[in-house]
């Protein structure tokens, strides 16, 4: 089967993940696109317990997380 990616964002985003080495090839990055879909697979998924747990799911999905930290003010809030 051949796959003609129109969007060179995509193609982009492919080779990006073939270079972390978490995938071998690009069926295993559509597999793992694909399952992620999958209904069945969100209903037995547990909670994650933690942002760490998250940030692993993530990670092993091949997904990138950037996260915006903002400072904690000292000043009251008033309500």
């Amino acid at each position: 089967m051949t796959i003609e990616m129109q969007e060179s964002e995509l193609e982009a985003i492919i080779r990006q993940r073939m270079k972390s080495g978490r995938f071998e090839s690009i069926e295993d990055i559509l597999t793992a696109a694909l399952r992620s879909t999958e209904p069945e697979s969100a209903s037995q998924l547990e909670p994650a317990k933690d942002l760490k747990e998250v940030w692993a799911r993530a990670s092993d999905l091949g997904v990138e997380l950037d996260i915006i930290r903002h400072p904690v003010s000292d000043r009251p809030v008033g309500l």
